[in-house]
């Protein structure tokens, strides 16, 4: 049963003092009866018997201690689907609730309201077993708690989309086959189907027979697939069959005798770079490969040939020192020879002396002193040691007799395997004590801090003394040998020059912050070094661009930092250099674009007459590759508001209305000619999938250009002002059209005057 009066049961207000003076007395002699308690329950509440006692509890819709508070519980705060099922809403009352099936649906009890608890539910609504919903020519498809309206065969939409819906679209449906005095103008197909990675190319025409034809976008291609479309008699588009896929050249191709550098990638544009292999050079310059448009990769011409020296014009000199000649081309690279000799006796065929070492030297006119018997028949070879090659030299000579020296502190040096020496006395005393005190003193000519000193003493009793010395690699050393304890010291002075490390020094190599690198150096003495930089930037949209830079760094820490000054959307190659390793470090590193240039327009302000035609210039591509040219038709009163960043701007048939604006035309950079173009507003032709609808009359808008760069997945636009309308009228091509029917209308009355008369 349902609740009472609101008050029934309840003492009336006068005797409540009473009553409650009753109650006090009562609990000072024990506790209230059933019949009290059940007088207290709240007006949301009934009372009743469990395990022998009264107590009160509130209403089945309501929550509370039964006695002091009854609140309503809202059943609908879980939300509707979960109390009352799909499609519906939930109202709360006091006490109790209700579902209502949303619009487009029924309940299942054929009731306007109802309680779950039955098994009641919603159901869609065919709203197609109306009959008329879509008007004549037009064919209802049921959705779920709607429905859709679409043209017939044979029927075309006129003045409005499709699907459509009766109440809130103007769209009819006319005859799709044209009568005999039909106008082709009668079949508008509206706006083409989109191509997914595609674009429209040029402008078009949406009446019968036009024809729309389509273009992959930068960075993706196509086979030979159809990239026409047509207009057709029943008002729509032909499907088109263009499939655009991104370009993808895989790994760049193998260069015989050339190994890949770094990482690459292998979209458009990218550049991948080789460098020869140890005994092969590029002399023409450094090796590349170009992601083409074709989704391949563009060989180089260039390729690494193998180094061969030439030994030329060998000659002796001071009796036991050769001197040689190599080819111009190998001046400056470090190279290492092998030297063989063998010595026999001038008196009989007795091999005496064999020996074979290793001369490493820059120079293109080498020299090396040998330490040899006197009076021998010598034969030397001189060749380059692997990977290089060359043609052995040979050169045979026979060595002076020695003289009988007394031990007189003379005696030369040679130089082999770079830091090593030979120290030859020329006393026949073999056996006596010498001793010798070296001074060494290194420098780095790149390095004005740098320095490399050391000095000792070396006894020895043997008549040919070998040394070698720890010497810094890329470092021009001169080393002064005292001979002490003769009656006349005699001192010899030489230079030496260490070859870069052949081992590389620079590890751990990585980009941050777009243009940052940072690097450890792999050796711990802490010493001075410095670092050589060549950067060179190429833009695969700009063929004419070529940013190169060469300079120098000197740190001595373990862990450097170099930020680089680089423009922006560029590929760049990276090569750094310790000057004392042998080969560079060589990276690949891409900028992001920044925004394009700001449009060059001619602005000004039209004020109730025709809009002329707008003069488009096409812009630099300083910051990125341009992409497209878009014309924005913006309410005036949004002029100050609007961000040219934004993509929310639509099409002006996906808007129903141009309170927010939308795009009338769109080019892509690559369909505008160098020297710029007109664009008419107005003109009611599609620019890429753009329609150029007509202004409305009398209204105040601003005509806003946007360039857009596009570029590695990084979009960036710039926006100028470009005209403002006041008070809109006919365009300049609407008016000269308007004129050229009246005076046809003119000529016909004129001419059917004639004839009556």
């Amino acid at each position: 049963m349902g609740p009472g009066p609101r008050g029934a049961g309840r003492p009336p207000r006068h005797l409540l003092p009473l009553l409650l003076l009753l109650g006090l007395a009562r609990g000072a002699t024990g506790a209230p009866s059933a019949d009290d308690i059940c007088a207290t329950c709240h007006e949301h509440a009934t009372c009743k018997q469990r395990e022998g006692k009264k107590m009160c509890i509130c209403k089945y819709g309501f929550v509370g201690n039964g006695r002091t508070h009854c609140t309503d519980k809202n059943e609908c705060q879980f939300g509707a689907t979960v109390v009352c099922g799909n499609h519906t809403s939930c109202h709360n009352t006091l006490g109790g609730f209700y579902c209502i099936c949303l619009e487009g649906y029924r309940a299942t009890n054929n009731n306007e309201t109802f309680i779950p608890n039955d098994g009641t539910f919603c159901t869609d609504i065919d709203e197609c077993e109306v009959s008329g919903l879509c008007r004549q020519g037009g064919r209802c498809v049921n959705t779920y708690g709607s429905f859709e309206c679409y043209c017939m065969d044979g029927y075309v939409p006129k003045s409005g989309p499709e699907p459509f819906h009766p109440t809130r679209d103007a769209t009819l449906c006319t005859g799709g086959f044209l009568p005999q005095n039909a106008e082709p103008e009668e079949i508008d197909c509206g706006t083409p189907p989109e191509v997914p990675d595609g674009y429209i190319i040029g402008n078009y025409t949406s009446r019968l027979g036009g024809q729309v034809h389509y273009a992959c976008k930068e960075g993706f291609f196509s086979g030979p697939e159809d990239a026409i479309s047509s207009c057709t008699a029943l008002g729509t588009w032909e499907p088109p069959k263009l499939n655009c896929q991104e370009i993808d050249c895989g790994r760049p191709p193998e260069v015989p005798h050339a190994v890949l550098l770094g990482n690459h990638s292998s979209s458009l544009g990218s550049v991948a770079h080789y460098v020869c292999q140890e005994g092969f050079e590029s002399r023409e310059g450094k090796i590349t490969s170009v992601c083409t448009e074709k989704g391949t990769w563009r060989a180089s011409i260039l390729t690494c040939t193998e180094i061969i020296t030439e030994i030329n014009d060998v000659s002796v000199f001071d009796n036991t020192c050769m001197r040689w000649q190599v080819n111009p081309g190998r001046i400056n690279n470090w190279i290492v020879y092998v030297v063989y000799i063998k010595g026999h006796r001038a008196d009989s065929m007795e091999l005496v002396h064999e020996e074979t070492f290793n001369l490493t030297t820059n120079s293109g006119t080498p020299e090396v002193c040998l330490d040899l018997y006197p009076g021998t028949n010598y034969t030397v070879s001189i060749s380059t040691a692997p990977p290089g090659r060359s043609v052995p030299a040979i050169i045979g000579f026979q060595t002076a007799e020695d003289e009988l020296l007394e031990d007189d502190g003379i005696f030369n040096i040679t130089i082999f395997n770079e830091t090593c020496l030979k120290l030859n006395r020329h006393s026949r005393k073999v056996g006596s004590e010498q001793i010798y005190q070296f001074k060494v003193l290194g420098r780095r000519w790149y390095l004005n801090d740098f320095y490399h000193a050391t000095s000792f003493n070396l006894t020895t009793w043997e008549r040919a003394s070998i040394v070698c010395l720890d010497l810094y690699p890329a470092t021009e050393y001169t080393v002064n040998i005292t001979q002490l304890g003769s009656p006349e010291p005699r001192s010899e002075q030489i230079r030496i020059t260490t070859a870069p490390a052949a081992k590389q020094i620079i590890g751990n190599i990585s980009i941050f912050n777009e243009t940052c690198l940072r690097w450890r150096r792999m050796k711990t003495a802490d010493i001075e070094e410095m670092y050589l930089f060549h950067i060179r930037g190429l833009r695969w949209y700009q063929k004419e661009f070529a940013q190169e830079m060469i300079f120098n760094i000197t740190t001595s820490s373990q862990a450097s930092e170099m930020c680089l000054d680089l423009r922006p959307g560029t590929n760049y190659s990276v090569s750094v250099q310790a000057l004392s390793s042998a080969l560079p470090v060589v990276i690949s590193l891409t900028t992001q674009i920044t925004e394009p240039p700001l449009p060059e327009v001619d602005f000004f302000t039209v004020r109730g007459g025709p809009l002329p035609p707008l003069k488009l210039r096409t812009a630099k591509e300083e910051n990125g590759p341009i992409s497209s040219y878009q014309v924005l038709v913006v309410p005036l009163a949004l002029q100050s508001t609007f961000s040219c960043d934004s993509e929310g701007t639509t099409s002006f048939f996906s808007n129903t209305s141009d309170a927010d604006g939308y795009v009338t035309a769109e080019l892509l950079a690559k369909d505008v000619p160098d020297d710029g173009m007109e664009i008419t507003v107005g003109d009611r032709l599609y620019y890429g999938k753009y329609y150029n609808a007509p202004l409305k009359t009398g209204n105040d808008y601003c005509i806003i250009l946007r360039i857009t760069s596009e570029w590695n997945k990084v979009r960036r636009c710039s926006c100028a002002v470009w005209v403002q309308v006041k008070g809109s009228s006919l365009t300049l091509q609407q008016m000269v059209g308007a004129g050229l029917v009246s005076m046809a209308v003119v000529i016909v009355l004129t001419f059917l005057s004639f004839l009556a008369v």
